[in-house]
């Protein structure tokens, strides 16, 4: 046995065994102090069985998260182990909770639904999305409600949170806009931005100057989005643009999202953040075709499974481009019975989907009806804009504990700042709150808010922000952490047992199988360990335990293996950071969600 790191048997009564830590990172007296170590005595309310020193130091911290807490002197010490530090959070004896118990069983038909000791992000019962409606987490699993009950302490938010919405403000709507590759989507948000009067009629001239000087003319409203030099060169989009425009009913949040298969990691890190979609069709002949796939998973399917796997349940269907095909009926009918079909078995349910027949580069059906008596003889529906105000407001709830997944991280050396992008999922700030910075576990203090590229002095659940951070190491926060309540951090693991959906695949999933694990803005190289079980797609049983293989379409309840660590909760804690995506050659191989967390990082 080394140090910092020990373990030693007492004999005290009443003690089961004491560790020693390493206590260069506390600030406070400790008595008992053996060199750069301090004992920490662990009690437990039972008898049983005293082990060997040996036994302890194999158990491992495993084995101290198992025994309850005992007062300090007039303290009791919780434990929070996040990077490789061990931070204590000294509470008075009578704010503890006891959290020993442990979640009840029910049966193997479980809805999502959270334990009253958790962290309480969600409202349940709730289906998962996708075929994943099928899969129902396991109530009986011994999952880790117990453990991060052991840590929590009583939330109530703040007046200030609760506040009524400011007013003459419109309800934010986070609408992604997904698609095959070249099936205009770039094209169709520039048109609508320069419609909406967002894009000035001097960037537009620029725009299209120098794209005929490039060759490229139709492509002067997609440069709108496209704003980098590659992206221009290449003629496709490769990370995720963000615009806003108002519509009557909406503050809209546009995330134009990469359509070629090299960006869908790119795709899942932005439209994550989706409260709705547009789907965006290629009406000419072949090219919805190649989106669709034929034998193959095209971007269409793939981006439409991904989007309904994100928790999305409204979408609309911008069937693109139908100057192409003369504005015919028969061909926008055609594209409707093939995609529609494709929707259906993704259980988008046909009354939360909208079918719009619009030219982009012609203006037709976009912010107006159509003028052109082609499409407006068959055609009398909504065009776009109106069909994107005749979508339901998503949910928000401020009232529960700050939760902010980080997309991106911008670093200003010069004034020493670090300022972090991403939705508001939970919660609300404002400016000198403090937070948690996950998986550093470090505190920093917001210095500025700003929503929508303007200064805000309060952001709440929904807002997609950046957010200003002081008296942090920018080394310490990184795209795919979070921020949340200094007192309820979120977990941080390196293992993860996942209930999983295998969608259209070629080859099959092994024992041994290497993926890439996206979970919201987080990607990280991981490995299956175990393929526990196959259950029924009808029943959600469990059909087969322990099965060799996993091919197309089955469910299964698997474990992963990460080499890293990520901040995940389980879905029946917290559904934003509890949706998993695996991806591997390329290509989405699965959607699930995770159900347990098997070994926190450290």
């Amino acid at each position: 046995m080394k140090p910092p790191y020990c373990a030693h048997l007492l004999q005290s009564q009443g003690c089961a065994f004491a560790l020693l830590f390493d206590v260069s990172v506390y600030q406070m007296p400790i008595h008992n102090v053996r060199t750069d170590k301090f004992m920490l005595i662990l009690t437990a309310p039972f008898k049983f069985d005293t082990p060997s020193p040996d036994d302890i130091v194999s158990s491992g911290k495993n084995a101290a998260r198992n025994f309850p807490k005992v007062p300090l002197g007039s303290t009791k010490a919780s434990s929070n182990i996040t990077g490789k530090k061990e931070i204590v959070n000294l509470l008075p004896v009578n704010e503890v909770s006891n959290s020993s118990s442990a979640s009840s069983s029910k049966d193997n038909h479980i809805d999502v639904s959270e334990s009253s000791n958790s962290r309480d992000y969600e409202d349940a019962p709730q289906i998962i999305a996708d075929d994943l409606h099928r899969l129902k987490l396991d109530k009986n699993s011994k999952d880790n409600r117990s453990k991060k009950a052991s840590r929590n302490v009583q939330y109530k938010p703040e007046k200030w949170m609760l506040s009524d919405q400011e007013q003459g403000i419109s309800s934010q709507l986070n609408l992604a806009v997904v698609g095959h590759v070249d099936s205009g989507k770039s094209t169709l948000c520039g048109r609508l931005l320069h419609l909406l009067g967002r894009i000035s009629k001097k960037q537009m001239h620029k725009n299209e100057k120098e794209a005929k000087e490039k060759g490229k003319g139709s492509f002067a409203y997609a440069w709108a989005m496209d704003e980098s030099a590659e992206e221009r060169q290449r003629g496709i989009t490769m990370t995720v643009a963000v615009a806003y425009f108002d519509s009557k009913k909406f503050r809209v949040v546009l995330l134009d999202s990469p359509g070629h298969k090299d960006f869908v990691p790119n795709m899942i890190s932005g439209a994550t953040q989706a409260d709705a979609a547009v789907l965006v069709v290629d009406a000419s002949v072949g090219s919805f075709e190649a989106g669709m796939g034929g034998n193959s998973v095209g971007q269409t399917k793939e981006h439409a499974q991904l989007i309904r796997s994100f928790g999305v349940e409204q979408i609309i269907v911008a069937v693109n481009k139908m100057d192409l095909v003369e504005f015919s009926k028969e061909r926008f009918d055609f594209i409707k019975l093939q995609l529609g079909l494709f929707l259906c078995s993704c259980k988008f349910k046909e009354s939360s989907v909208a079918w719009i027949p619009l030219s982009a580069m012609e203006n037709q059906n976009l912010v107006t009806t159509a003028s052109d008596v082609r499409l407006s003889s068959w055609y009398q529906g909504f065009c776009l804009l109106d069909a994107i105000d005749s979508l339901k407001p998503p949910q928000r709830d401020v009232s529960k504990p700050l939760l902010l997944p980080i997309c991106d991280v911008v670093i200003s050396h010069f004034v020493g700042q670090v300022a972090v992008c991403g939705k508001l999922e939970f919660g609300a700030l404002r400016a000198s709150s403090k937070v948690l910075v996950m998986p550093s576990g470090d505190l920093a203090t917001v210095q500025t808010i700003q929503r929508d590229y303007c200064p805000c002095t309060i952001a709440k659940a929904g807002d997609n922000v950046a957010v200003s951070l002081q008296g942090i190491d920018a080394g310490h926060v990184m795209p795919g952490g979070v921020l949340c309540h200094p007192d309820l951090p979120v977990t941080v693991a390196s293992s993860l047992e996942l209930k999983i959906l295998v969608l259209d695949i070629v080859t099959p999933i092994l024992v041994g199988s290497q993926v890439e694990i996206h979970i919201h803005h987080a990607k990280e190289a991981a490995r299956v360990t175990k393929i526990l079980s196959l259950l029924d797609q009808k029943s959600g049983k469990v059909s087969r335990n322990a099965p060799r293989i996993l091919t197309a379409r089955q469910s299964a309840i698997i474990e992963v293996a990460l080499d890293g660590t990520v901040c995940v909760e389980e879905f029946s804690v917290c559904r934003a950071l509890g949706r998993a995506f695996l991806r591997a050659s390329g290509s989405t191989i699965a959607v699930g969600i995770v159900t347990r967390v098997l070994e926190q990082g450290s």
